[in-house]
């Protein structure tokens, strides 16, 4: 295995282990829950958004180690970016996993979502990887429907 790839499994399996902004976030002004019943992955995503900003974000839940590992990286990214951002977020984040985006070419715009550059290569996975960030648009839009990667 690549030192490269060794450092993604990595960084999956540190926010899997140690997951951060893991809990309901009480003052959210945003909620959308999101369930991959393939898998049986199921997360709450809480935004607290003022003035076009995403002050803070929470996800509380349970699910497989891609699924955790991706809801725990969208959320330290998101805290202090506006809702366009945050959307320009989930196009990368969708490209990279789908294969649409040469992780090499990126690197410096990815970050650390670049550790997901490997689900590409296993298409079961990519619904697990991108359940958080479907939720999270849907908390973005304040849609009260479950988000189901199912639909």
């Amino acid at each position: 295995m690549s030192e490269l790839k060794s450092l993604y499994q990595d960084i999956i399996l540190d926010h899997n282990k140690s997951p951060h902004n893991f809990k309901k976030l009480e003052n959210a002004n945003r909620h959308a829950e999101g369930y991959n019943p393939l898998c049986g992955d199921k997360y709450d995503i809480y935004l607290r958004v003022e003035n076009n900003i995403i002050q803070d974000v929470s996800f509380e839940g349970a699910g497989c180690a891609i699924s955790k590992a991706s809801a725990s990286v969208m959320s330290s990214l998101l805290k202090g970016k506006t809702k366009e951002e945050a959307e320009e977020l989930i196009e990368v984040f969708h490209k990279l996993v789908t294969g649409g985006v040469d992780p090499m070419e990126e690197l410096d715009r990815l970050g650390k979502l670049a550790a997901f550059a490997g689900v590409s290569e296993f298409p079961a996975r990519v619904k697990c990887a991108s359940l958080a960030w479907h939720t999270l648009r849907a908390a973005l839009e304040n849609k009260d429907d479950v988000v189901s990667t199912e639909k």
